[in-house]
């Protein structure tokens, strides 16, 4: 499908009241918006506290998919970029943007690097500068934990003098049709004037912006939208192994009920779920429930439940196709290690799950991922091409992620066992087993 051309972007004017931009936190969300705010005229910093990654940015080398090298390299000579591993070097803000992970430490948010941020920033910040937050959180995050650390920090008054909005990411790493500039962006403010400055800057980055009337809004709108498919997921990744229980072909189900053009979302099954977002994300919102009412949110704990299992079943199904030999001493050949179709992202992926029980139990593994780079390749894996020769040595091939760059006609002329964990050898003769 040929895809419509980016219209043009919105150029800024020297008077506008947004030029100086600062972007804490250069990976996946950060550097994309770095890109795209040079792009239409923004003077940008991105800071980064990762060494590695600003000497990497430095050479004009991207390590982001979505970023090309000689788009990086760009916006570097055009003097409107720089990036940066302190905040020693950052001048006169007119807005900020927070784009630091929000992991879990014990099932409970861990807002330490928000924090850090917000610290960092706050003396830098002069009145009429404006802060937004895109990191994923919980509602409420934006006025009760990062004003109070920017107005201690700057002796400003948040809504008086500077100005605070929450607008939450969608980046969608590898989506080519849905990018940050054709993707709607919800934005909000703590007021109405912190609303207009944030709506105004947003405007020229992205096609459209959605508004909403605060910043709580805002924060549960993003978790709504990944608990969605979270819980949808699960459903549909239970269903998938009950239906093999019952000797039912779930994924010729799943394309008749896909032909219904109402009532329903096509969502597929796979080896669990991965990335920063979805194995996160619900469990913010679920603490924040539990934290406030008491109550459990039982949807995001069975979604959880289900989705974290959803590995071992892997590993459960190889092993009986194997007929419960043990790994000892096996080859086992892994394609996709990333979480995702079109990524390298191993954040979370369940591939490195099943990859770390299989050598824990004496396997010897090969994998293929073009997506994947040498800084975040598995530790003892040997990196190997999906062909006739890397394939003579294995006893099983565990389909995990089929990229589109990787052929998987070898695994069809192959007589060892493939266990085909999201659907991509649909159609392949019986040495093929499908969820």
């Amino acid at each position: 499908m040929l895809l419509s051309k980016s219209p043009e972007p919105r150029r800024y004017e020297s008077s506008s009241l947004h030029s100086s931009v600062v972007i804490v936190g250069q990976g996946y969300v950060g550097l994309p918006i770095a890109m795209r705010a040079v792009d239409v005229g923004h003077s940008v910093v991105g800071v980064d506290l990762d060494r590695r990654r600003i000497a990497m940015l430095e050479r004009g080398v991207s390590y982001v998919e979505d970023v090309p090298s000689d788009r990086l390299r760009a916006a570097a000579e055009s003097g409107r970029y720089s990036a940066v591993a302190d905040y020693s070097t950052v001048g006169s803000i007119d807005v900020a943007i927070i784009t630091v992970p929000t992991p879990l430490a014990n099932g409970m948010p861990d807002l330490s690097y928000i924090e850090s941020a917000a610290s960092s920033l706050a003396p830098l910040l002069r009145r009429g500068s404006t802060v937004i937050l895109e990191s994923t959180t919980y509602p409420g995050t934006t006025e009760e934990f990062l004003i109070p650390i920017l107005e201690r920090g700057s002796g400003l008054v948040c809504g008086d003098d500077f100005y605070v909005g929450y607008s939450p990411e969608r980046i969608d790493p590898g989506n080519t049709e849905w990018d940050f500039v054709r993707t709607p962006k919800v934005v909000s403010g703590i007021d109405d004037q912190s609303l207009e400055r944030v709506r105004s800057f947003y405007d020229t980055l992205v096609d459209r912006t959605v508004t909403v009337s605060g910043t709580r809004e805002a924060e549960l709108t993003k978790l709504l939208e990944n608990t969605f498919r979270h819980v949808n997921i699960a459903l549909i990744n239970e269903l998938a192994v009950f239906a093999h229980q019952l000797g039912v072909d779930v994924w010729e189900a799943i394309d008749a009920a896909s032909t219904k053009p109402f009532g329903y979302m096509r969502f597929t099954p796979g080896p669990g779920v991965g990335g920063h977002c979805l194995p996160v994300d619900p469990s913010y919102l679920s603490w924040k429930v539990k934290d406030a009412t008491g109550e459990s949110f039982r949807f995001v704990e069975l979604a959880n439940d289900i989705n974290d299992y959803m590995p071992r079943y892997v590993l459960e199904r190889a092993s009986k196709l194997r007929a419960g030999q043990s790994w000892a001493g096996s080859t086992v050949f892994v394609v996709g290690v990333a979480y995702k179709r079109g990524t390298g992202d191993v954040r979370e992926a369940p591939a490195m799950r099943i990859i770390e029980e299989l050598t824990g139990a004496g396997a010897r593994i090969l994998a293929v991922d073009p997506h994947v780079s040498e800084h975040d390749w598995p530790s003892g894996v040997e990196r190997a091409e999906l062909s006739p020769e890397d394939l003579a040595g294995a006893e099983i091939a565990i389909v995990l992620t089929a990229h589109d760059e990787v052929n998987l006609s070898p695994l069809r002329n192959w007589g060892g066992l493939v266990l085909d964990a999201c659907g991509a050898l649909r159609g392949v003769p019986s040495v093929v087993e499908l969820w």
